[in-house]
């Protein structure tokens, strides 16, 4: 999506400038475990193309985190979620119209460096590795579907890198966050001597977020 884009451009810069006023802030990092939710908004995008605003499917994620940290302003940050992510695509024309939904269910681990920027503000960037669990087929309006795939015809292991930011308001905390996925979603193929890839796509992820600190 090109709004991602621009989202990971920006907290790039943001996190460069923002490294000076570090020492200046009341920003401690404390040991944090808790559990989060929240919206995902997912696309496919095909390797060499960007990513685009159209065939978004709106979903879900939700698991625990943990906040170790390292130094007085850094931590690591491990997390588990079950995410869902995936694509829709919408058609009407003069014969017929609907949505077709492509769902992916991963349960996902980020791996991520937190940075407090001041008490109550931080940056996050990291990547995350995530395990097929199951996907789903279906379509509605003039064409009605519902139909599972087999996990076996799609690659079980995603990748990527991920970064956002995130505001503490003890013990909630929000946040937005991108994942860039860099494995493709299909499996490699051969089929009468012809080598192929499908779906040759590959995730692209902006979450919001709640998390709420236990400890």
């Amino acid at each position: 999506m090109k709004m991602q884009t621009n989202f990971l451009c920006t907290l790039t810069l943001f996190i460069s400038a923002s490294f000076g006023m570090l020492h200046a802030q009341d920003n401690n990092v404390n040991t944090e475990f808790g559990v989060k939710g929240g919206f995902n908004m997912s696309n496919l995008y095909n390797s060499g193309e960007d990513v685009d605003d159209n065939n978004i499917l709106y979903g879900f994620n939700a698991g625990v985190y943990a906040t170790l940290p390292v130094s007085d302003f850094v931590a690591i940050q491990p997390e588990i979620l079950f995410t869902t992510k995936g694509a829709e695509l919408e058609y009407n024309n003069a014969l017929i119209s609907g949505d077709a939904k492509f769902r992916l269910n991963y349960i996902e681990v980020p791996l991520l460096v937190r940075v407090n920027i001041t008490k109550n503000f931080n940056v996050h960037a990291g990547g995350y590795a995530s395990y097929l669990v199951s996907s789903k087929f279906t379509g509605s309006g003039d064409i009605v579907f519902d139909q599972e795939i087999d996990t076996d015809d799609l690659n079980k292991f995603d990748a990527g890198i991920s970064a956002g930011l995130g505001v503490d308001f003890n013990p909630i905390s929000i946040g937005l966050r991108y994942n860039y996925g860099l494995t493709t979603v299909g499996k490699e193929r051969t089929v009468a001597g012809t080598t192929y890839t499908f779906p040759d796509a590959k995730n692209s992820n902006l979450t919001l977020y709640l998390s709420y600190k236990l400890n």
